[in-house]
């Protein structure tokens, strides 16, 4: 079983008061999103990931960005609830953070997903079932503390299966009915919780889409309408805002019309 394992700057007694906390956060969303915080201000970041060499390169220009800032980082198996639970108890352990970002995620191939149901399994696992756990336990802790904001990156693609992409796009669609029903159950608590849907965007991730779903959002505008969304509190949010109406109109294409299309 993986431990989680911490590392922390040479002075960790000087850390500001503001504290957010990152899963994945070698995503290149992730990384974004942790700098534009770092523009608004000296804070205290946990980066939580399962690559540590990864992890420490990321801390390491943070660190350089904003030298005012503590930047701990933290590893774990994301697919273990019991590791789930002992990292967020260990980031929490001296109070719950202000805000908590779950960003991690993996873009499978379909076709996989259809020939081996491991690949799917765990294509789901990854990107519905171990973001919904990791929001679970962040939610226990925020909701006793009575403040804080969750943040859960989605997709748009979880609006309504397509052939393409049914395998990611289930995951994605499990995770908006959990963030609604943590919503419900944090309502009125001083709790939080924003679902983002981000289309298409030009990550490492989506390197090979780019011939087939045209331009690409750049993660730079997604970043920033995640940070934005996560900070005001907003319940869900599309990036960019387009996507809003675009899916709008998808979900409300009668099947005899949506089953012809080739998407």
């Amino acid at each position: 079983m993986q431990q989680p394992t911490k590392t922390l700057p040479s002075d960790p007694s000087s850390a500001p008061a503001r504290h957010i906390a990152i899963v994945g956060a070698t995503s290149a969303m992730a990384e974004h999103c942790a700098r534009l915080w770092l523009g608004q201000g000296p804070a205290r970041l946990t980066l939580l990931g399962r690559d540590a060499a990864r992890l420490e390169r990321v801390a390491q220009d943070l660190r350089v960005r904003s030298p005012q800032s503590r930047i701990d980082t933290m590893t774990a198996d994301f697919l273990r609830p019991e590791d789930i639970t002992r990292a967020v108890d260990e980031i929490c352990a001296g109070g719950a953070p202000d805000i908590a970002l779950i960003a991690h995620g993996t873009l499978p191939e379909q076709r996989q997903c259809e020939a081996d149901l491991d690949v799917c399994a765990e294509a789901m696992a990854v990107n519905g079932i171990s973001p919904a756990l990791f929001a679970e336990r962040f939610a226990t802790h925020l909701q006793r503390a009575g403040r804080g904001r969750i943040g859960l990156i989605g997709s748009v693609a979880g609006d309504r299966g397509r052939k393409s992409n049914y395998a990611y796009g289930a995951a994605k669609g499990m995770l908006e009915r959990y963030a609604q029903g943590l919503q419900h159950r944090l309502a009125g608590s001083g709790v939080a919780v924003t679902l983002i849907k981000p289309g298409p965007t030009a990550t490492p991730m989506t390197a090979n889409l780019s011939q087939n779903v045209g331009k690409l959002a750049s993660v730079e505008s997604v970043a920033r309408a995640i940070v934005a969304a996560v900070d005001a509190g907003r319940p869900v949010a599309y990036a960019p805002g387009k996507w809003r109406l675009i899916m709008l109109v998808i979900r409300h294409l009668p099947r005899f019309v949506f089953n012809r299309m080739d998407i």
